[in-house]
C-alpha cells in the first residue's frame, strides 16, 4: 500500500525535476517560475492519493497526468492574475507583473498546451475517458471564470449563482483530480464518481475558505494582500451572504440600517485612491461582516461541505486505513478554517 510519506516524496520529486522547453527563454521561463513558487500542490496530491487507494506503487502512468493537472492549474492562475490585475501570487510577483501582460498571455497558452501533452501520456486503456474528463473540466473552468467576470457588472448575485460559479471555477478541477487518479488506477465507475463528489465538495469548501482568508486571514500565511476582494468589489461568498442576510435581518428588525444592505453597498462604493482609503474601506466592510456574523457563517459552511465530502468518501467502502487518508487530506486542506 502507498502511504502519505511516499505521496509527499513523489510529489517533491515530480516538481523538483519538472522540465520545460528551454528556448525561447522569455516564453518558458514564466512556466518554470510558476512551478518553482510552489503552492500546496492540492490537485496532483489528490490525484496521487486517489490512485494510491487502488494501487500499491506509482508508475509513469499516473505521474504525468498528475503533473498535467498542476500545470493546467498554474496556467489558469497566470490568466486569472491578468484579468484580476493582481500584483502578487503566493507571496511573489505575478507573471504579468514580473514580465508583462503579453508575455503572461502567451506563456499561459503554452502552459495549457503542455498540460495536454502530459495528459496524453495516460494509459491507452483509459485515455479516451481521461481526455473526455479533462476536456470537460477545462471548459467548465473557463465557464466559471466567465461567470465570475459577469458578476463584476451586477450589483449582487444570488447564492445559488455564486455556488454555481465556484463549482465551475474551482471545485470541478479538484473533483477531476480525484476521479482521474482513480480512473487511471482502474477503479470501478461508482468509486470514481464518489471520489469526484468528494473532491468537488472539498473544492467548494476550499473556495469559501479562500474568500474568508482574503478578508480575515493573515497576509504572511495567505500569500496575498488581505482585503483585495473588498478593494476590487469582488463578488465573494462573504459579500453574497452578507447582502442576502442583512436584508433579511433589517426587515425583521434584528439589525439597524447601520448594518443593512444599503450600508454594505455604500461601504463597497468607498474610494480606494490611496492606501489610507483602501484600509478604511476594508475595515468598514469587515465591521459590517462581523456585526451580522458573516465570518461565523462562512466557517459553518466550510464545516458542512467538509462533512458532505467525507460522507461521499465513506460510501466507497475503502476500509478504515484508506478512508482515514482521505480524511487527513480534507482536514489538512481546510484545517486553517475549521
Amino acid at each position: 500500500m502507498i502511504n502519505e510519506t511516499q505521496i509527499e516524496d513523489t510529489l517533491n520529486e515530480m516538481f523538483s525535476n519538472l522540465e520545460f522547453t528551454a528556448e525561447p527563454a522569455r516564453l518558458y521561463d514564466p512556466l518554470r517560475y510558476m512551478i518553482n513558487i510552489g503552492g500546496k500542490r492540492i490537485r496532483p496530491r489528490l490525484c496521487l492519493l486517489a490512485y494510491s487507494l487502488f494501487k500499491d506503487s506509482f508508475t509513469e502512468e499516473i505521474l504525468q497526468p498528475a503533473t498535467a493537472i498542476e500545470v493546467f492549474h498554474s496556467f489558469t492562475l497566470i490568466h486569472d492574475d491578468i484579468m484580476d490585475k493582481a500584483d502578487m501570487r503566493r507571496g511573489e510577483p505575478t507573471v504579468a507583473k514580473k514580465w508583462d501582460g503579453n508575455t503572461a498571455i502567451l506563456s499561459g497558452d503554452v502552459m495549457c498546451i503542455d498540460s495536454y501533452r502530459r495528459i496524453a501520456k495516460s494509459p491507452a486503456a483509459v485515455l479516451p475517458q481521461v481526455l473526455e474528463l479533462f476536456n470537460t473540466t477545462a471548459a467548465q473552468v473557463c465557464e466559471g471564470q466567465q461567470y465570475d467576470m459577469d458578476f463584476e457588472n451586477e450589483s449582487e448575485v444570488s447564492m445559488e449563482n455564486y455556488m454555481k460559479m465556484i463549482g465551475l471555477k474551482t471545485a470541478v478541477l479538484i473533483g477531476c483530480s480525484a476521479k482521474m487518479g482513480a480512473m487511471i488506477a482502474g477503479a470501478d465507475s461508482r468509486s470514481c464518481d464518489l471520489l469526484y463528489k468528494f473532491g468537488y465538495n472539498l473544492g467548494l469548501a476550499f473556495q469559501i475558505a479562500d474568500d474568508y482568508l482574503d478578508t480575515f486571514g493573515d497576509q504572511s500565511v495567505f500569500g496575498k494582500t488581505i482585503g483585495g476582494d473588498i478593494v476590487n468589489n469582488k463578488k465573494t461568498w462573504l459579500l453574497t451572504r452578507a447582502l442576502e442576510k442583512s436584508g433579511e435581518m433589517e426587515k425583521s428588525g434584528v439589525i439597524s440600517a447601520t448594518y443593512g444592505k444599503n450600508a454594505i453597498f455604500n461601504a463597497m462604493k468607498m474610494p480606494v485612491a490611496n492606501e489610507q482609503d483602501r484600509t478604511a474601506k476594508v475595515n468598514k466592510v469587515k465591521e459590517i461582516f462581523e456585526a451580522i456574523g458573516i465570518d461565523e457563517d462562512a466557517k459553518y459552511e466550510i464545516i458542512k461541505l467538509h462533512a458532505t465530502a467525507m460522507d461521499c468518501a465513506g460510501l466507497i467502502g475503502l476500509g478504515k486505513v484508506r478512508y482515514e487518508m482521505l480524511h487527513r487530506f480534507a482536514d489538512k486542506l481546510l484545517g486553517r478554517n475549521r
